[in-house]
């Protein structure tokens, strides 16, 4: 049990997180004749609306008060289907809605008893399993019967053990470790879980050590039951891996990585040195009109160092990286979620997942190690096909040759910044 415990507390996959921002579109392959799994494709958005979904009267009416009023794409495509128990695999891009699609799902389905757990969703990050149980406590906002609970590693499990024995949720939000340590010794049991889901996926699947938590606790659970797997990257590689733990599932994903960027977001860089990326930030902070900023960087020191900074020039920002204990991180993330501050200075812990509708712009202070980190940090402006602004300091060769790269893939346009934007370029109006 200590072994596990402590396997748990060293799977910290927050600095590696690697992901690209994608979008859905018809599968030539997939159209073929004979195949067995015939992938959906590319939809325009409806004027199809939650309500023809013929949801839970509960469940429509706290979708209404969450803001929501007609599905995005991958939506559109996913809930019908979904919410007849088919398994799915979606890769669909960032900021569309991915989230919503399982929580709808899982709340339409499920049938809760007291004690009994329906429906597990496994995450890679414990910040994302925070916010995935947030998303189902808003959706669930008028089902009183519904229980969530969110578990993950770095905290005490004789108190989740007690938590959980007090008050068993219908619905856990979940990293894989702890809650493979926690079902297999029985505290938890799996036995009536109707609904698996994975979210981000590939991150959960491609680390074989995390796999094996992953595969450990599916044997946990019945073998009739509903698979649903989402990312927004998603290997040729990895694609039969996730294939086996389902049974003939719709499928929606891009097999063409230059369709992988997001619509409504404008992107600039700045060649500059070094030392005149301080200057160049504060200018630009007084310059753009925004409603919130997350701002990259390379490393913990550098995080701390210019959220200092910041503050020292009086711009109200927090920091968030991996050298905080678990509980401030969360306090800090929930800050800046509700508005608390208007500036996030982050490591790529906040790179992937973090869906915070407020932010409009991105600033790549320190530019990512590769293409792929390049184009999920900018998803976190211009989320649901909102309006965004991305801008990447460049300062070395190596800089030089990521945006490069970028380029080459993705077939995105990313030029100089100019002396002025137009705000209307990038402001939700």
């Amino acid at each position: 049990m200590a072994a596990e415990e402590e396997e748990e507390e060293l799977l910290d996959y927050e600095e590696e997180d690697v992901a690209k921002a994608t979008t859905l579109t018809a599968s030539k392959d997939g159209e073929k004749k004979g195949e067995k799994n015939k992938k959906k494709g590319y939809v325009g958005m409806h004027s199809t609306g939650f309500r023809d979904f013929l949801l839970k009267p509960e469940l429509l009416r706290a979708i209404v008060d969450c803001g929501f009023e007609h599905p995005s794409e991958v939506q559109h495509e996913c809930i019908p289907q979904a919410i007849l128990g088919m398994d799915v695999l979606c890769q669909a891009k960032s900021g569309m809605g991915k989230t919503a699609v399982f929580v709808i799902t899982v709340l339409q389905q499920l049938d809760p008893s007291p004690g009994e757990v329906g429906a597990v969703i496994i995450c890679h990050t414990r910040e994302l399993a925070y916010q995935i149980s947030h998303e189902m406590t808003r959706f669930s906002a008028h089902m009183p019967n519904v229980k969530c609970a969110v578990i993950y590693g770095g905290v005490n499990i004789k108190t989740q053990r007690e938590e959980l024995k007090a008050n068993m949720p219908n619905v856990i939000v979940a990293t894989p470790g702890r809650l493979k340590v926690l079902a297999q010794e029985g505290t938890i049991s799996l036995k009536k879980c109707a609904h698996f889901i994975l979210d981000e996926c590939d991150k959960c699947l491609e680390k074989l050590d995390m796999r094996a938590d992953v595969q450990e606790i599916f044997k946990l659970t019945p073998h009739d039951k509903q698979v649903m797997m989402f990312t927004a990257t998603l290997s040729k590689e990895l694609r039969p891996v996730c294939k086996k733990f389902m049974n003939d599932p719709m499928e929606i994903f891009v097999d063409d990585e230059t369709k992988l960027t997001l619509h409504g977001l404008v992107q600039h860089y700045v060649k500059l040195e070094e030392q005149e990326k301080n200057r160049k930030l504060t200018d630009l902070l007084d310059a753009l009109q925004f409603n919130q900023v997350v701002i990259f960087v390379s490393s913990v020191a550098r995080c701390t160092a210019l959220d200092k900074l910041m503050q020292e020039c009086n711009f109200p920002s927090i920091a968030i990286s991996r050298a905080m204990s678990q509980e401030e991180r969360l306090l800090r993330y929930q800050s800046f979620k509700d508005g608390n501050k208007r500036i996030l200075v982050a490591t790529d812990l906040v790179a992937r997942g973090i869906d915070i509708e407020r932010v409009n712009i991105v600033i790549n202070y320190d530019m990512p190690g590769d293409a792929d980190t390049y184009l999920h940090r900018v998803g976190r402006a211009g989320r649901f096909g909102t309006k965004g602004l991305a801008i990447s300091f460049v300062s070395s060769s190596e800089d030089s040759d990521v945006l490069s790269k970028v380029h080459e893939r993705f077939e995105v346009s990313i030029d100089g910044l100019p002396d002025e934007i137009d705000t209307s370029s990038y402001m939700p109006s």
